[in-house]
C-alpha cells in the first residue's frame, strides 16, 4: 500500500508554481525512504477532500495533507471514522494544529517522521454540521477569517493576520449570543466565541491553553466585551495564552455546547469562514481521526 501525499500549492501565501518543487522535494523523500507514494496537487477550494476520498478509495495506507490548517481539515474530514490516518507537513500562514501535535516545519522532517511513526487518535470538533480539527469560532476571529480569507493582497502570515486584527477591530461590534450546553444557559454579548480542540490560531497565539487534542472535550472560550479598551488592552494576552482572571473571560471544558443569535451567525472551522444559521450546535466527535506524527 502506498502513501498518498495531497500538495496545496499556494498554502502559505506562495505562487502555484511552487507546486512543482513541493512535489519533487515529496517524490525525494519518498525515495528516498523505499516508500510508494503517490503525488497529488490540488486545484481549488474542497480539491483536497476530493483526492482525499479517491486516495482511501485506492487503500492508501496514509495521506498526508501539505499545507495549512484548511487543507489538513479538508483531507481529515475525509478520513474521519476509518482507520486510515492523515500525516501533515505544515505550509500555511499558522499550522496550528500542526504545531500542537509538534510537527517539524521542514517538509523533509515531517514527512519522514510521519511515515515511520505510530498512528494516535485525537478527538474532532463539529459545529453547524462542519468538522474541524483545531479551532472554530464565531465573532470577532470569524469576521479576521473571513477578511484573511479574501485579503490575499495583503500578504499571508502572522503580519496579515495581525493587520487585520487591528482593522477589524475599530469597526467591529460584538452580537448578543445565548450559550447553552455548559454548565449554565447566559445571555451575553460576546467579542469571541471559540470552540478549541487545540490550543492555539497558530504561530504561537493560544487562545485555549489548556486544551488537548485527545481528552474527549473541547474548550469553550468566551471573551464578553465590558468596554474596547479593555478589550485592546486584553488581546494580546489573550492570544498569548496569559488573560486567566481577566475581565470578561470565560473558559469551561465542554462535550457539547448551543450557541443562538437573533440574526445568521458567519463561523469559521479551521480558519475557513462558513455562513451559518441563528442556531449552532457544537460537539466532541472523540478519537475520531487517526494521525502519524513523530
Amino acid at each position: 500500500m502506498s502513501v498518498a501525499v495531497i500538495i496545496n500549492p499556494i498554502s502559505g501565501g506562495t505562487r502555484r508554481e511552487s507546486a512543482r518543487a513541493r512535489a519533487e522535494l515529496a517524490a525525494a523523500v519518498l525515495s528516498s525512504i523505499a516508500e510508494p507514494g503517490e503525488i497529488l496537487v490540488t486545484e481549488r477550494r474542497g480539491h483536497a477532500r476530493e483526492l482525499a476520498l479517491g486516495a482511501l478509495a485506492r487503500g492508501c495506507r496514509l495521506i498526508v495533507a501539505w499545507g495549512g490548517d484548511g487543507t489538513v481539515n479538508e483531507v481529515g474530514s475525509a478520513l474521519v471514522g476509518t482507520a486510515t490516518p492523515l500525516a501533515i507537513v505544515p505550509s500555511g500562514s499558522g499550522n496550528g494544529l500542526a504545531r500542537d501535535l509538534g510537527i517539524p516545519r521542514r517538509p523533509d522532517r515531517a514527512l519522514t517522521q510521519a511515515t515511520r511513526a505510530a498512528p494516535r487518535s485525537i478527538d474532532a470538533g463539529e459545529i453547524g454540521g462542519c468538522l474541524f480539527f483545531n479551532l472554530a469560532g464565531i465573532g470577532f476571529d470569524a469576521r479576521v477569517a473571513a477578511c484573511f480569507d479574501r485579503d490575499l493582497a495583503g500578504g499571508r502570515g502572522l503580519a496579515g493576520y495581525l493587520r487585520i486584527s487591528v482593522r477589524e477591530l475599530l469597526t467591529y461590534r460584538p452580537e448578543r449570543y445565548r450559550i447553552g450546553g455548559g454548565a449554565t444557559a447566559r445571555m451575553l454579548d460576546a467579542l469571541l466565541i471559540t470552540v478549541a480542540n487545540g490550543s492555539q490560531f497558530g504561530n504561537g497565539m493560544q487562545i485555549a491553553p489548556g486544551a488537548r487534542l485527545d481528552d474527549g472535550r473541547l474548550d469553550l472560550v468566551v471573551f464578553e466585551e465590558t468596554s474596547r479598551l479593555r478589550t485592546i488592552a486584553a488581546l494580546p494576552r489573550l492570544f498569548a495564552g496569559r488573560a486567566a482572571g481577566a475581565r470578561g473571560l470565560s473558559i469551561e471544558r465542554i462535550e457539547r455546547a448551543t450557541i443562538e443569535c437573533d440574526r445568521p451567525m458567519l463561523f469559521h472551522v479551521d480558519g475557513e469562514p462558513v455562513e451559518g444559521g441563528t442556531r449552532l450546535e457544537a460537539r466532541v466527535l472523540s478519537a475520531a481521526l487517526r494521525v502519524c506524527v513523530g
